[in-house]
């Protein structure tokens, strides 16, 4: 009986510790704003930059690093939307949510490389991709 015990600690004991250290590493995820606060914080302001440029490039360095780092922020910003607590559901939410990641790789590659009619193209992606979230999940005014 008491080697039955042991065996059974030898087998479940390294078991334990492995799912223990692999929870341990699980990162927390903390919410700072709400959603409507990182639409208004971060997703207006730097599509609003990409807008002014989109069909008037930057002339500066200084200009093409506004831009370069609004499209960084509002790509990344579409991961930010999937974590939980964020996303609304795993269908359409999920489907925007990338959309705005590749509107805003796009739009970051385009800016990359000075590339006028790629910043335009991407320009027109982070449009559609805004219109077509806000036509599901926008709240609408009341009348």
């Amino acid at each position: 009986m008491h080697s039955v015990r042991m065996k059974v600690l030898l087998v479940f004991l390294p078991i334990l510790f492995v799912a223990g250290a692999m929870m341990a590493q699980v990162p927390v995820f903390q919410q700072v704003g709400t959603l409507h606060e990182v639409m208004l914080g971060i997703v207006k302001p730097t599509s609003d930059i990409i807008f002014q440029f989109q069909n008037d490039p930057p002339k500066t360095a200084a200009d093409w690093a506004l831009l370069q780092n609004a499209a960084l922020t509002l790509g990344e910003t579409g991961n930010l939307l999937l974590l939980p607590g964020r996303a609304k559901d795993t269908g359409d939410w999920t489907k925007f949510s990338k959309a705005l990641v590749d509107a805003g790789s796009a739009t970051f590659k385009a800016a990359n490389a000075k590339d006028a009619k790629a910043l335009s193209d991407a320009g027109d992606k982070v449009y559609d991709t805004c219109e077509n979230c806000h036509t599901k999940y926008l709240p609408k005014p009341a009348q």
